[in-house]
């Protein structure tokens, strides 16, 4: 693919917007509160453009999409779908506590239902996943997608990409990101929804579309499918969901940065209905790519680039072009800002130096920030051997290891008061080990499926710890935001038609 003179300008204006714009409305940040949490300021709509902007990355355009190019097909969009439900779940329960807590990171609040060395345990596995997992797939997948299409090197692409979200993640912390994420959240959406309508003209028409790709239009799979039976949306698909929009600091770290519970919890519903677009933005221009230049992908990890090389015409190349950069970045950024916030409040502040001043701790985040890049710059590369299969399978299998566990942490903390401090850290420790040993010995199951084995067994040894060495009362949670636990009417009612939208595509989807 060439770029006219036009198409090159629309590129730069982009990026050199959002660039310009993040550093603008984050020139003010000075302290810890106004860099990693936005000051606590942010409203509806930029909580919303931003979640959708951190999670929609080419990890999506380009994992997800190949899911639906391979043997997966529409069901893949049952991350996205079923997420929609789970972070309405997440802005009802467990944002409240959140926002009332007022803590800076997700960790943080398992210092205050356990102890210490859960906050700490959680920080460091989540550190792990963020450096060596998601930020390099995030990489690789950007990279990937220019060096399809442009046929530019894998290896300088990797390094534009980190250099460019380093820089206004940098600058201006969480501020910064979310401005940006404005711009590339409407962009990435907006692109997406172009390029299926080109896809539907190229093809004849919605009919031959659905008539072409017919197998791979369902959203329930055979039980014995190897990544996505049916038996996953009762099991394990809920786990990395509820993990995910609900305990994952890169997602919820701007609703813990809302001005206030209605805010956040606006900036969320926003966020599930825009998720619905998803399937049609991503999903179906992967399967288009499959009925269009099958004979030219070699591997499924290249249908929505392929289908952008081949399909969008001089003129519009530069915007597609831009929203996917500016996809990539926007979510590369929010990990970045995200583990600096962990590493320097969660670890640096509370183990190290804790009477550090504001000053120093903006500075950490920001000496933190480079360090993740340079490091995920370098792994980035390597997810490109096979033995991965796949950017998405690649950073769920390897969630995997962490989420069942936190969430069960977090879920059975919530439920049951008395819980000691011994159930929370066993949750977290005895995860890895048992999600190990299934990934081992039992690799023929999905792995969503033993994402849900191991959610169950670290919660019966929660429950037999909990049944030995109850507290003898339970723990009080400090309250340093004076937050209502409880939700407004408008926001239930929006919820629940976001979940009627949901169940909706399953029927017509079946």
């Amino acid at each position: 693919m060439t770029l006219t003179l036009f198409d090159t300008a629309v590129f730069l204006v982009f990026i050199g917007s959002v660039v310009a714009l993040s550093m603008a409305k984050s020139r003010k940040e000075k302290d810890s509160e106004d860099f990693f949490l936005a000051g606590r300021g942010l409203t509806w709509y930029l909580i919303g453009f931003s979640i959708v902007a951190a999670n929609i990355s080419t990890e999506q355009f380009v994992g997800m999409s190949g899911q639906g190019a391979g043997n997966v097909g529409l069901a893949v969009s049952g991350f996205q779908l079923l997420g929609s439900v789970t972070i309405v779940f997440v802005a009802i329960f467990f944002l409240p506590r959140f926002l009332r807590a007022g803590v800076y990171t997700i960790p943080e609040y398992l210092e205050y239902r356990y102890n210490a060395a859960a906050r700490g345990i959680m920080a460091v596995f989540t550190l792990i996943i963020y450096v060596t997992v998601t930020s390099t797939a995030v990489l690789y997948s950007g990279g990937l997608t220019f060096h399809t299409i442009f046929d530019v090197d894998l290896s300088q692409a990797i390094w534009f990409i980190g250099f460019v979200a380093a820089l206004y993640a940098t600058w201006g912390g969480l501020k910064a990101v979310a401005w940006a994420d404005l711009i590339q959240g409407s962009g990435l959406l907006v692109g997406g929804i172009l390029t299926m309508v080109l896809g539907f003209v190229a093809l004849g028409g919605v009919g031959n579309f659905l008539s072409g790709s017919a197998d791979k239009l369902h959203m329930v799979l055979p039980a014995n499918h190897p990544e996505i039976p049916w038996t996953v949306l009762i099991l394990g698909l809920w786990i990395p969901n509820f993990y995910y929009c609900g305990l994952n600091q890169f997602i919820v770290q701007r609703t813990l940065a809302a001005k206030d519970l209605r805010q956040g919890q606006l900036g969320i519903i926003f966020a599930a209905a825009l998720w619905l677009i998803v399937p049609f933005a991503i999903v179906f221009p992967g399967i288009m790519a499959v009925q269009l230049y099958g004979h030219q992908i070699s591997s499924p990890d290249q249908a929505y680039p392929t289908l952008l090389r081949n399909l969008v015409p001089a003129g519009m190349r530069g915007f597609i072009l831009a929203a996917l950069a500016g996809a990539v970045i926007s979510t590369l950024a929010s990990v970045l800002n995200s583990a600096s916030t962990i590493f320097t409040m969660d670890l640096y502040l509370r183990h190290w130096k804790k009477e550090a001043s504001q000053k120093s701790l903006v500075a950490i985040g920001r000496v933190m920030t480079v360090l993740f890049v340079l490091v995920g710059c370098m792994l980035a590369p390597q997810i490109s051997d096979p033995k991965f299969g796949g950017v998405f399978k690649y950073i769920q299998e390897f969630q995997g290891y962490i989420s069942p566990g936190i969430l069960a942490a977090f879920v059975f903390g919530f439920i049951v008061k008395k819980a000691p401090p011994a159930a929370g850290v066993t949750a977290l420790l005895a995860c890895v080990p048992i999600y190990g040993f299934l990934h081992w010995q039992f690799s023929e199951i999905a792995y969503l499926n033993r994402m849900a084995i191991t959610f169950a067994a670290v919660v019966f040894l929660m429950g037999v710890i909990t049944a030995v060495w109850p507290l003898k009362s339970p723990v009080e949670l400090p309250v340093k935001r004076e937050i209502e636990l409880h939700t407004s009417p408008q926001v239930l009612w929006l919820g629940a038609a976001v979940i009627a939208g949901v169940i909706g595509f399953f029927v017509v989807f079946w």
